[in-house]
């Protein structure tokens, strides 16, 4: 065992070494820019305000800072279904800053597909890409469930006619949630029917409808 006098003179040689103090308060501050990291407090200076991804199922443009899709893409065809979705969850993605689990807990917003689940679920390679939160915006949750479900739903129907191309655009407004990322304002939906050389648009506010999804279409500006 050290002797007590042993040990105050290697701490007090500890202290009064400059050394030391200048390693010690390195360690402090790094511990702390951590911790602020964790906690949410700060993010790192290399999130992007934009990057393209393109996946096997969809491109999307998406937002770090926002962590929220800006917009994507995807291809509706007449798919088989040979899969369910079970008990998938949303998961995040090694080589981006998305949104997670925190940002979606007791609160009104719904991990929204963007990409639906049931238009790629002919593989399961397919339909786990949708869940990606790549794929997911905060999405109101009786729109959600609602008005878009019904939209995707007829998206199905029409698809099995002709190949669709599906874009959605987003736009935000100011306010972010305390878990970090921007809450979406509204979601426009841009649906071209390659074979009838014909696009139709639908604008829904992030909000509860108040309207069948027929009475959201607007005029297509190219």
């Amino acid at each position: 065992m050290v002797p007590m006098n042993t040990l105050k003179e290697i701490i007090n040689f500890m202290v009064s070494n400059s050394m030391v103090r200048t390693y010690l308060a390195g360690l402090l501050v790094f511990t702390l820019s951590c911790t602020k990291a964790q906690d949410g407090l700060e993010r790192p200076s290399t999130l992007r305000d934009e990057v393209k991804i393109e996946t096997s199922i969809f491109t999307v443009i998406y937002s770090e800072t926002k962590e929220q899709p800006l917009s994507l893409t995807y291809r509706s065809t007449n798919r088989p279904k040979n899969v369910d979705r079970g008990s998938m969850n949303f998961y995040t993605e090694d080589d981006y800053h998305t949104s997670d689990n925190k940002d979606y807990y007791r609160n009104v917003w719904d991990k929204g597909h963007l990409a639906p689940a049931a238009t790629f679920s002919d593989s399961r390679e397919n339909l786990k890409q949708t869940f990606s939160y790549l794929n997911c915006a905060l999405q109101n949750q009786y729109l959600n469930r609602g008005e878009w479900r019904l939209l995707e739903e007829q998206e199905r129907k029409w698809d099995d006619e002709q190949e669709l191309i599906v874009t959605i655009n987003i736009k935000f407004s100011d306010s972010i949630l305390p878990s970090g990322a921007n809450i979406p304002s509204n979601f426009t939906k841009c649906i071209e029917f390659t074979a009838d050389n014909d696009i139709k648009c639908y604008s829904f506010p992030n909000e509860r409808p108040t309207m069948d999804w027929e009475d959201y279409e607007i005029p297509y500006n190219q």
